[in-house]
């Protein structure tokens, strides 16, 4: 039997102490699943591993990808089962750690049957919904697809871009390849016990401890670094990695349209709202997960 270890939290939870103990612990390997840090650009910006974490033992899939080569769940998880399936060759054991929970339900459940979307429609809507605003994005989407339109919240503009790229290229509807069953999970496997976990903290600690995280890593000077480096790069800004936490902030702090505190400010309240969606979808999707409570 081929264990796999998996193990979901909201941002700055501890998960990749706890991991690092664990693959010491089962002679583990560990595997990214956050979407963020599957990217080079904002290795300190995202907390991604520091050297020395690197060294107690091999990660995989942190940095693996360019800011401008977005990364799909499906994608994620192709990558990550070819990762996984080299780790049990080697007699190891694969170590899942991350908070983005699509990615988790993509490797366990798997995802719905959607073709691949025209790479023109989508360039071609992912710019128009970041220069006219969201009202406008929402309401051609309910123009084209009244059904999403109405189960969508008019300010989500990720959604709403996906639900435009998928009718316009495929002339159905979201909801028509959601409801196809999912495919391409570990679940089904009956060579593989899956251990599932998942962190839990007390609310105002974790917001604390989000707090003082992205402040240190403002305060050390790293991620502006970052972050101005990334600006050189003239990325789109639709690409997911220009709307990595404290990004949009810190541009504007570089631009000189607000100040330092400002930045750090409105990236420590995005940051919290961002944990707080990252716990109710963790809560409503992974209730039979073991709880870790730290």
């Amino acid at each position: 039997m081929k264990k796999i270890i998996l193990l979901a939290g909201p941002t700055a939870s501890g998960k990749s102490e706890l991991a690092l103990g664990w693959a010491k612990e089962y002679g583990g390997e560990i595997v990214n699943s956050d979407s963020m840090q599957v990217y080079g650009e904002l290795a300190d910006l995202t907390a991604r591993p520091a050297a020395e974490e690197l060294a107690r033992c091999p990660h995989h899939l942190y940095g693996t990808l360019k800011g401008d080569d977005p990364c799909s769940a499906e994608r994620w998880r192709d990558m990550a089962i070819e990762v996984i399936e080299e780790i049990w060759s080697r007699g190891a054991v694969p170590i899942v750690v991350g908070g983005t929970g699509l990615y988790f339900k993509s490797l366990t459940t798997g995802l719905s049957a959607v073709p691949d979307i025209d790479e023109a429609i989508r360039y071609n809507i992912r710019r128009s919904v970041t220069t006219e605003t969201a009202a406008r994005a929402h309401k051609r989407l309910a123009e084209l697809d009244p059904h999403m339109a109405q189960a969508l919240d008019i300010h989500d503009t990720q959604r709403i871009s996906r639900a435009l790229e998928v009718r316009l290229s495929t002339g159905k509807s979201l909801q028509y390849w959601q409801d196809i069953p999912p495919s391409g999970g570990l679940n089904g496997r009956k060579d593989v016990d899956i251990v599932k976990n998942i962190t839990v903290m007390d609310r105002a600690k974790l917001y604390e401890r989000c707090d003082r995280r992205f402040r240190h890593m403002i305060e050390e000077g790293k991620a502006l670094d970052e972050v101005e480096k990334l600006m050189l790069l003239h990325y789109s800004p639709a690409m997911p990695v220009m709307k990595a936490l404290g990004v949009p902030q810190i541009i504007n702090y570089l631009q000189g349209k607000s100040t330092k505190e400002e930045a750090i400010s409105l990236s420590q309240t995005a940051t919290r709202q961002f944990a707080k969606r990252q716990m109710t979808w963790f809560r409503n999707q992974c209730g039979d997960w073991n709880q870790q409570i730290l």
